[in-house]
């Protein structure tokens, strides 16, 4: 079985990547990432996700994003935006976080074996982040194969954003098909100390509008 590092966020993308990667026959490694960001809850839904979804090892790896900040969600300084989706980069972006995140993916992954990474951007329904976009995705591949033992030994990397296209009543249509249990994900940027969510956030309103227009039940605690 093919192994694969799957970067889990906690939210409805990250755990239906998750299920995509489980249906194409990959055996799952989960990796989520404490870096300072503004709550845990989207950690401890990482561990669930991945424990209900019988990943093979989930690793919560450790970094400090707060030291710079320059972000909604890892400097208490900056308020996070409720007046709905713009279409500019919003002040919750996190400065190359997701290039970030692969590089470690990458790192863990050539330890194990792993040469598959998903990662659940998109680039249809989602805040107009510059890294979850897919020129960014498709250049990640070669930059990896680059600087890890692949340009020596012949082998390459695949980089999965199977949620690149679609729009987040599409993600989850499919993610219900292959029986996600929504229950256990969160993507509130903003939740009160009762892990709620605040329905105002981008990401709260992408979530929302996600399951309205799938015309599936949103199993989202609002506040």
């Amino acid at each position: 079985m093919k192994k694969a590092i799957v970067l889990l966020s906690g939210g409805l993308d990250s755990a239906t990547c998750l299920a995509m990667a489980k249906a194409e026959g990959f055996e799952c490694y989960t990796m989520s990432f404490d870096y300072g960001q503004r709550h845990r809850n989207e950690l401890l839904a990482s561990e669930r996700i991945s424990a209900a979804m019988g990943a093979k090892e989930h690793r919560t790896f450790k970094l400090d994003l707060r030291q710079w900040g320059g972000s909604a969600l890892t400097d208490d300084t900056l308020d996070v935006p409720k007046g709905g989706v713009g279409e500019s980069v919003p002040v919750t972006y996190v400065p190359a976080r997701n290039l970030v995140f692969l590089s470690l993916a990458a790192s863990w992954g050539e330890v194990i074996g792993a040469h598959d990474i998903f990662i659940g951007v998109n680039s249809v329904d989602y805040s107009n982040y510059p890294d979850c976009r897919a020129p960014f995705i498709s250049s990640f591949a070669e930059t990896v194969r680059l600087g890890t033992c692949a340009v020596d030994e012949g082998w390459k990397w695949a980089i999965h954003s199977p949620l690149q296209n679609l729009s987040k009543a599409e993600i989850i249509r499919q993610g219900t098909a292959l029986q996600v249990d929504y229950s256990l994900t969160t993507s509130c940027y903003d939740p009160d100390d009762m892990g709620r969510s605040c329905g105002k956030c981008d990401s709260c309103r992408l979530r929302h509008q996600g399951f309205v227009d799938a015309g599936v039940a949103d199993p989202t605690v609002y506040h």
